[in-house]
C-alpha cells in the first residue's frame, strides 16, 4: 500500500463544491461552547455534502482563529447562518419542511443503530440537532423536535465529545442518503 496524494484524491475545488448537490441535512449547534468542535463539524459537514450549519447562542462563528484550525477552511465551503435562540432556528426549520431529529439522550430515543425514516431517502429534509458539551440540547429545543437519536454505548462515560458524535450521526445521514 501507498499513501495518495492529495492531489490523487479528486476532491473538487472550492467552487465546484458550491455548485454540488448537498445531502438534504442542517446541522444545528445548540450553544457548543468549544471553538474547536465547531470547526470540527464544519470539516465533518464539508466531508459529507451538508447544506448548512445553523449556529445558536454561545456557539462560536467564523471568522475565527480557533474555528479555523480544526475546520481546516471549511469553514469557507460549508454554508452557515447564526440564530440568537436555538428554539427559533428549529421553529424556522419546522416551518421550511424540515423533520427535527435531536441527538440526546432522552427517554423514547430511537438507538441510531435502528433508527429508520420514515419517508423514502430524497423526500424528507433533516435538521439535526446537536447540544452543550455539559448540558446537551436545551429541554425546550427537545420539546420542539420530531424525534431523537441516541449513539449507543457499552463504556461507563455517559457520553461522547458533541464533534465526535456529530461525526458519528452524520456519517450515518451520509451512508443512506448521500448518494442517491
Amino acid at each position: 500500500m501507498e499513501k495518495l496524494k492529495n492531489e490523487e484524491l479528486g476532491r473538487p475545488a472550492p467552487s465546484d463544491f458550491a455548485r454540488q448537490p448537498k445531502m438534504s441535512v442542517v446541522v444545528v449547534l445548540d450553544n457548543v461552547r468549544s471553538a474547536a468542535n465547531v470547526g470540527a463539524f464544519f470539516r465533518t459537514g464539508d466531508a459529507f455534502g451538508i447544506e448548512r450549519i445553523v449556529l445558536c447562542g454561545i456557539t462560536a462563528q467564523p471568522p475565527s482563529r480557533e474555528i479555523h484550525k480544526s475546520a481546516l477552511g471549511a469553514e469557507l465551503t460549508v454554508a452557515w447562518e447564526y440564530a440568537a435562540n436555538s428554539t427559533d432556528a428549529v421553529e424556522q426549520l419546522r416551518a421550511a419542511g424540515y423533520t427535527l431529529i435531536v441527538v440526546e439522550q432522552v427517554r423514547g430515543a430511537t438507538l441510531l443503530s435502528s433508527w429508520s425514516p420514515a419517508e423514502q431517502p430524497g423526500e424528507e429534509h433533516f435538521a439535526i440537532v446537536f447540544g452543550n458539551e455539559v448540558e446537551g440540547v436545551g429541554q425546550e429545543v427537545v420539546d420542539l423536535c420530531d424525534g431523537a437519536l441516541e449513539i449507543p454505548q457499552v463504556g461507563t462515560k455517559h457520553s461522547l465529545n458533541v464533534a465526535v458524535s456529530g461525526g458519528i450521526v452524520l456519517w450515518e445521514f451520509f451512508r443512506r442518503f448521500g448518494r442517491r
